[in-house]
């Protein structure tokens, strides 16, 4: 023997149901927070700060990788270009 049940409800319908707690405004506030969290932290998002972050700690600053940069593109790594 088979018995099939069909229940529609919305969710907030069956959390009542079931007793489940209403989270809802803890996840508005957490939403929120996030966002704030996210608006603080976009403006270190700019390309040059990103360089500096990202090129800071492998070359010590922006000039460190101009100069690397351009001896690579001047002569290689570890070799020197010209007559030999």
């Amino acid at each position: 023997m088979k018995i099939n049940v069909t229940v529609d409800c919305t969710p907030k319908e069956a959390r009542e149901f079931f007793g489940l707690p209403d989270i809802e405004p803890m996840q508005q506030r957490l939403l929120s927070e996030a966002e704030e969290r996210f608006k603080k932290n976009l403006a270190a998002m700019d390309v040059e700060t990103l360089m500096k972050t990202m090129t800071g700690t492998a070359f010590g600053n922006m000039e460190r990788w101009q100069d690397f940069m351009s001896s690579m593109l001047q002569g290689g790594v570890g070799g020197k270009r010209g007559d030999d």
